[in-house]
């Protein structure tokens, strides 16, 4: 049963954790196998870790890295960064990687979609958008970049969600570079534009400074993935790092008037 899930989201550059704003500036925060550690005792709903320079430098995963991971780690677990083959796919889900996100391989090519739903199944598969908005005087319009950003597609964003559910993909996560690490809440215009179209499990993430920006975002969509950065790897107002996570019991709070 589907139910709504508060999900950490870790960067990792350079085998370190790290924070950006904007998808730049990234600040060492710390290392990723303590944060999982930390994660797991507050019995996290799920993690997502992205390395942020795989795909834009186009190096492979680091399995050694993600294998370490996977083996502490005590919830479902998601990993996207440098992936572009099957076979990548398949030795990560292997090591106990739950689900494999991608992104810049399979806007590129949509066929290794339906070949990686194929090969490691449709729940494994995740394609995580990285999206810049893009205002003038009459208009708005979403422009989707991958390589962390550097790269911009002319791909138009929800017709690549349609193509991408016809292909089996098994979640979709929408990723605001215009409010990653300014904890100023979510783009909820986009997500209710957005909403509508899709019929499978859908991940928020980017801009949520607060518990109440993911009770704000439970409410008015229901059963959604709310993902965050800063809010679990920082603390008050000078920003201090501590890995934090709602409490069982506020869990429960902000799930309280989820639409069914």
């Amino acid at each position: 049963m589907l139910r709504p899930r508060i999900i950490p989201c870790l960067l990792i550059s350079n085998g370190g954790l790290v924070k950006t704003v904007k998808f730049k500036s990234p600040k060492y925060v710390g290392d990723p196998i303590n944060a999982v550690k930390i994660f797991n005792e507050k019995k996290a709903d799920e993690l997502i870790v992205l390395d942020i320079d795989a795909t834009k430098k186009s190096i492979k995963p680091n399995f050694n890295l993600i294998k370490k991971l996977a083996a502490e780690c005590r919830m479902p677990l998601c990993y996207g960064g440098g992936i572009t083959t099957v076979e990548e796919a398949e030795m990560l889900v292997d090591i106990g990687v739950e689900k494999v996100a991608i992104s810049s391989a399979v806007i590129e090519n949509p066929l290794l979609l339906e070949k990686l739903v194929l090969a490691v199944g449709s729940q494994s598969v995740v394609v995580v958008l990285d999206i810049l908005e893009q205002k003038n005087f009459l208009s708005k319009k979403y422009l989707i970049r991958t390589k962390n950003g550097t790269k911009t597609h002319n791909d138009e964003l929800f017709s690549l969600v349609k193509k991408f559910q016809d292909l089996g993909v098994g979640e979709i996560v929408l990723n605001s570079i215009d409010r990653d690490g300014l904890m100023q809440g979510y783009d909820f215009e986009l997500v209710e534009k957005i909403k509508p179209l899709i019929n499978v499990p859908l991940t928020i993430l980017g801009g949520a400074g607060s518990l109440e920006d993911i009770k704000k975002l439970f409410d008015r969509f229901g059963i959604i993935g709310a993902s965050a950065g800063s809010l679990f790897v920082f603390k008050g107002k000078y920003r201090a790092v501590l890995i934090n996570y709602p409490s069982l019991e506020n869990k429960m709070k902000l799930y309280l008037n989820t639409i069914n």
